[in-house]
């Protein structure tokens, strides 16, 4: 009779979950519904990405408990995770996710390295003698986002820029400064983008600007210095190094090239056939083909030296 009992709340439990809104929350607050089903005690938690998640739906130990199921569900799936007292257990999920106890024997279920695709809405449901428990968390993440800031001219004009990208929830900028805009822009995968924009006026302290970005992700603000990057201009470096670089090249191809042109005039000069000197005059002509073949040489040597 029992185990009818298991199997029958285990059904009810996972036909629940199918009606379930996926929707999730990014508070932290709890509060009880008397208008959802089961009086469930209505939670809502968020978790900073890659964090081990414990998710707890009752104080009472494994000697009083009956059995515990969780009907969870998820963007992309329904599944169950349950366990009773007499050593049954069912893990539909397959995903990581287990049931343990506390060193007082309290049942929590356990999620390791909190991912994108853990959020979504944790039902528990708890038996036990002379009663039960119900409870609906609505599990959302917390994504630091990548900041950074800059000046640019636009229009003529310097601008400040701060920017929070792809974090979740969205974060919040504020400047030193007031006369600030924001921009929010959503990702289809649930991650923002936030961008701030500040005009410097003539005589605004550009010396002390900075802006301050809040998260929940993050124990302290983070401080920026937007004078310390000039986007925009790094383009216009990067050109000037490489024409200094051609130039340089295209100089040192043209002294190749001439340096090359003046040692194939002296190969030519050297190895240049001479007319075969008469017989009978062999004696006085070597002299004379010596001699101008080593001022052919020196010739040479001094043009590549002045070269």
């Amino acid at each position: 009779m029992r185990d009818m009992m298991i199997c029958a709340a285990i059904i009810f439990s996972l036909s629940e979950a199918w009606s379930l809104d996926p929707g999730t929350n990014q508070s932290t607050s709890v509060n009880s519904s008397t208008s959802s089903p089961k009086s469930f005690v209505v939670r809502n938690s968020a978790f900073n990405l890659g964090s081990e998640v414990n998710l707890t739906c009752s104080n009472k130990t494994w000697n009083e408990m009956m059995f515990v199921t969780w009907t969870i569900t998820l963007k992309n799936k329904h599944c169950s995770i349950g366990y009773s007292n007499e050593g049954r257990s069912d893990d539909l999920c397959k995903d990581g996710k287990s049931l343990r106890n506390t060193s007082s024997a309290q049942s929590y279920l356990h999620i390791s390295n909190f991912s994108n695709n853990d959020v979504g809405v944790y039902n528990c449901e708890s038996v036990y003698t002379g009663g039960n428990d119900n409870y609906r968390i609505h599990v959302d993440i917390k994504v630091g986002p990548h900041i950074s800031a800059w000046l640019e001219f636009k229009d003529n004009k310097m601008v400040a820029v701060c920017k929070a990208e792809r974090g979740k929830p969205a974060a919040n900028i504020s400047w030193s400064h007031t006369g600030y805009s924001s921009t929010v822009e959503p990702g289809l995968d649930g991650f923002f983008t936030v961008e701030s924009r500040l005009e410097l006026l003539e005589g605004m302290d550009k010396e002390n600007l900075s802006c301050a970005i809040r998260h929940p992700y993050w124990k302290e603000e983070k401080i920026l210095w937007p004078k310390k990057q000039f986007k925009g201009q790094i383009p216009w470096l990067c050109i000037l190094i490489v024409a200094v670089i051609i130039v340089l090249l295209a100089g040192i191809l043209l002294f190749a090239h001439k340096k090359l042109i003046t040692l194939r005039r002296c190969q030519r000069t050297e190895t240049s056939p001479s007319k075969s000197p008469p017989t009978e005059d062999v004696e006085e002509v070597e002299p004379y083909a010596s001699y101008v073949q080593r001022v052919n040489s020196i010739y040479c040597s001094s043009a590549d030296l002045f070269t």
